[in-house]
């Protein structure tokens, strides 16, 4: 097994795409087959396998999670953080905080158009905990 810990800067609400850093990792730990598991260490932000050839598909992704889980909605309590921060955990929450991808061959086992993203789900930018581990 192999454990490393990626920190990744985001813009703001939107995707990031870290295939290449989680793919570092696979390459790090000389798994040939097995499992690599990502999980971000936050509450506001998730993990995805999207569309990687086409940006339109994630700007989609970002308007429908917008109609589904607006900012500033008067049914929620919680707003401790601002007017994005109970839309920002329902997103967390409806999505995935951890996602596992076959390894094979010492290299992820994506398909063609799959990337992996961090989804920031905060108007502001942050700094995301990742925690990626690697078993085979």
């Amino acid at each position: 097994m192999h454990q490393t810990e990626l920190s990744v800067e985001t813009a703001g609400r939107g995707t990031v795409e870290i295939s290449a850093a989680v793919a570092g990792v696979v390459a790090d730990s000389a798994v040939a087959d097995g499992l690599c598991h990502v999980f971000v260490c936050h509450t506001s932000a998730s993990l995805i396998v999207c569309e990687n050839a086409d940006p339109t598909v994630r700007r989609d992704l970002e308007t429908m999670a917008a109609r589904l889980f607006p900012d500033g909605d008067p049914a929620y309590y919680h707003d401790t953080e601002g007017p994005d921060d109970m839309a920002a955990h329902l997103r967390s929450v409806f999505t995935n905080t951890s996602l596992t991808v076959p390894v094979r061959g010492g290299r992820l086992a994506l398909g063609t158009w799959q990337g992996i993203y961090l989804w920031e789900h905060r108007r502001k930018r942050h700094r995301r905990r990742l925690l990626v581990t690697v078993w085979g």
